[in-house]
This record gives C-alpha cells, structure tokens and sequence, in this order.
C-alpha cells in the first residue's frame, strides 16, 4: 500500500512582505509543530508570486527540511485561453521540477489546480486542454495531475488528462441552509467524497478537511459574504469522516495554512492579510496546528498517537449570531446556521473530570469537585478499530438542557471527548479537567469575550489551548 500523506493549503498571495525569515518561521511550523508533510502551494498571475515560491524552495533546501511542496494553480486568476499561456505554468516546472522538496508520487511530480474546469488553452474540450498543459510540462518531468475541478464527478470517466482529483468542497458541509430542517443542521453529514470515489475509477484521491469558513467582503470589494456551519466540532469530525475510508484516501489537505479571508487558517497569522485585519487580527487559530498533527500522524499511521499529557482545545465566535453591528457590510449569509457555543476537545491521559462555564460564575466553576453531577451527552467514536483511542465519552444527564450557560460537570475516558457549552453575552469561555481532586489542565483565554453589541459582523473563531500552543509535544513524534 501506498504511504498517505498530508499537506497544507498555502496562499502564496499573502506573502508578498516574506522574507527568508517567515519561511524558515512557516517551515518549522509545518513539520513541528502541525506535523504535516509540506504545503500545496496555490499561485496566482502575478510574477512576484513565483519569485516567493522560489524562495520557499530555496529556505528549504538551505535549512534541510524534510519537507515537500506541489503546486496548485489557481485558474481563477491565472489566464488560460490560447496555448501560449501554458508558458506560465512551464516557467514554474522548468524552474522546479528536479528541485530535492518537490513532492513526488508515484514518481511523478504532483501538479493541482484551484478551479480549472473552465480553461481551454486554444483547445476545443476540457480534457484536451489539460492533456496539453500535461504534455508541456512533461517536457520538464513526468507530471501526476489532480485537479480542482468544480464539476459534476460523473464526468471524471471522461478525462484522460488526470490521475486523480481533489476535492475541495470536500470539508464543509455545503449542502445546508437556513431552510434545512433542525436535525440535518446539527451534526452534518460530511461524506461528499463518495461521490467522487464512486467516478474516479481506481485512480488517485485528495481529500478537502478544514476547521472553519466565514468571509465579509462588501459588494464594494470582492463580494464575498457568507459563512459554512464550522460548529459540531467540525475539523474533529470531518478527521473522524476521513479516518473511516482512510483506506480509498491518498493524500489529505488542509484547507487550509494561511487563507486568512476565508477564515480558516491553523498558523500564525504573517505576511500579507488580504484585507481580512477587521475579522482576522486578535482571532488566533495555533491550536488547531497541534490537533492538525494529532490527526495527521493518525492518518499516516493508521491509528491515533499516543496522548502523553492532558489537554484541552476550544473555540468560539465573539458574539451572538443575531447581535446588530455598527457597519454598512450586513450579517454573512447563512448566519442563521451556527449556535452560539463554544467546542471543547479534550484529550485525555486518563479518565478525568471537565468543568465547562463561561467564567462569569467563578464559585460555581472552581468548585467542579471530583463529585459533582455529570452532564451532558456521549458523542461518538468514528471507527470501531480506533475506538479505544478517539472515542469521545462523557457521562449524560438527560435533565440538564444543553443549551444551559450554567456551569456543567463532564466525566471523559481516556482518549478524545468533544463537548460543548452555551455562551453567555459580557462573559468568557472556561475548561477544567480534574484528576483526583487536582487540576490537570486548564483553558480560559482572557483575551476572548462574547460581545452582545460587536462593532463588525464577526463570525471568525478565537481558538485557545491550555498549552499556549507552544509546541505539538504531548504525541509521540514521528
């Protein structure tokens, strides 16, 4: 069987500013901290972008980085209408094709797109068109294409031109909307790959998982205002999805490293932000770098790293869905979609106690004695093999509402437990988890509080670890 691997999506857009400096910064992160095997590489037209990339390459080579890249040309930017605009795409490969850290398989280099299914390259069909752009770039080595397509995966039997496909609207649940009734919004289905999987016919799949989207962009900008339901612990859950068919995925990508308008980035925020600072600055996203490596070492190995210490993750929006703001760009659409929560994963050394409040009732919290209550409901393992490890358990009490913002006490097995707590408008996010009457770890970020009166529409996530996100220790290293 062939190794999998695991790469992050990469806006080279936002880079402009980067030194040698912020690549070394990124490169560390990447294979320490997220534990990820490199960075799909998405370029658009402008010649500064393949002046950064090169650099990349060339902080990679100088540092000696393990590290792999592939490119993903973005043809929503890039021109693609007569033959002569292969050329662009030939500068990169001719420039970085035989490089030591690109990405190969099946001894062929990887080459993706973002979108692509409307470029012709002066040729009559889609699959002429990228047979051509596959030839050409063959004369600098062979080429393993997976696109982007956004097209209906039926037509997959009909393009020669590619050796697989990426999925990219694979790690959001799209098909819901406000209409939807209340028990398809909760807990989606996140399983669009079979579509793809069932047309692909053997060849090569990439799988899309991403912890979040919003996006604010005024009919004056880009016009992009919408958001995708990122609760249910989405990124966990959408893990879980791809661990049950581990077996029919190749490569996984995050979705993604540094897309800051689109909300879903897991790494510091560096570089460039494409006019995101109103939703973006002050909303922190590491922690969910450190889950990125848990689950990815799992999906390489097959089975869940080893927990050595405690640890709590969480997450939340700054302020209640329905809460007016002081600005001309309106709520995002689908707004109606998401709850006004907070999403705790815990992982677990041992069997524990978790004590969730939104810190505005500190006696009732601090309390939490190894002998309180249990509340809450059991959420799910994801496949029976993994059970034992990722399972996430916690002890119910079917009188207490979930939609309570009191202090609730949990007891969670060994292993992942994803719970969630009601937010409260002027107070905070707080966890807990005791161990024989001693805490063991604790989460309760200062910086974040539930706003009922914001001054932008923000739907971005603060997400904060009871490990200041330091480092990924706490999981065997690969």
């Amino acid at each position: 069987m062939s190794p999998k691997h695991v790469f992050a999506h990469y806006m080279v857009g936002n880079t402009y500013p980067y030194t040698a400096r912020e690549w070394e910064q990124d490169l560390v992160d990447c294979a320490e901290r997220a534990a990820l095997d490199g960075f799909v590489l998405n370029v658009g037209r402008e010649e500064w972008q393949r002046d950064r990339v090169l650099d990349c390459f060339a902080t990679a080579l100088a540092m000696r980085s393990p590290l792999k890249f592939f490119l993903s040309f973005d043809m929503s930017s890039i021109p693609a209408a007569t033959p002569a605009d292969v050329d662009f795409l030939c500068d990169y490969m001719s420039r970085l094709a035989h490089h030591p850290n690109m990405f190969r398989y099946h001894g062929r280099v990887v080459v993706s797109t973002f979108a692509g299914e409307g470029a012709t390259f002066g040729c009559s069909s889609l699959d002429e068109a990228w047979l051509l752009v596959k030839r050409r770039l063959g004369e600098y080595a062979p080429i393993f294409f997976m696109p982007a397509f956004f097209i209906d995966p039926a037509r997959y039997p009909s393009l020669s031109s590619m050796d697989g496909s990426f999925h990219w609207n694979g790690g959001w649940p799209l098909h819901l909307s406000p209409t939807c009734h209340r028990r398809e919004i909760e807990m989606p289905a996140l399983d669009s790959d079979k579509h793809h999987l069932r047309h692909l016919g053997g060849r090569a799949y990439m799988a899309a998982v991403s912890p979040w989207f919003f996006t604010h962009y005024g009919a004056d900008s880009w016009n992009k205002n919408w958001i995708y339901r990122g609760d249910d612990w989405l990124y966990v859950r959408r893990w879980e999805q791809i661990m049950s068919i581990r077996a029919q995925i190749d490569i996984v990508q995050v979705i993604s490293w540094n897309d800051y308008g689109e909300s879903h980035y897991i790494a510091p925020v560096r570089g460039a932000q494409p006019n995101s600072q109103a939703w973006v600055d002050g909303f922190p996203h590491d922690p969910w770098m450190t889950l990125t490596a848990y689950f990815a070492r799992a999906f390489r190995d097959g089975h869940a790293p080893p927990i050595l210490r405690d640890r709590i993750f969480m997450w939340a929006r700054p302020h209640p869905r329905d809460a007016p703001a002081d600005e001309t760009i309106p709520r995002p659409a689908n707004w109606e979609l998401t709850d006004d929560k907070f999403w705790v994963v815990v992982l677990a050394t041992a069997p524990a106690k978790v004590i969730l409040s939104t810190g505005g009732d500190e006696g009732a919290h601090v309390s939490g004695h190894d002998d309180a209550p249990d509340r809450g409901k059991p959420s799910r393992s994801f496949t029976s093999r993994l059970k034992e490890t990722f399972t996430s358990r916690a002890a119910a009490d079917p009188a207490v509402s979930p939609q309570s913002s009191e202090p609730a006490t949990y007891t969670v097995s060994a292993g992942l437990t994803k719970l969630s707590h009601a937010l409260r408008p002027g107070n905070g996010m707080r966890a807990q988890m005791k161990r024989g009457g001693a805490v063991v770890a604790e989460c309760a970020p200062t910086e974040f509080c539930f706003e009922a009166t914001p001054s932008v529409h923000n739907f971005n996530a603060f997400v904060a670890d009871s490990d200041d996100c330091s480092s990924s220790e706490g999981y065997e290293m690969s």
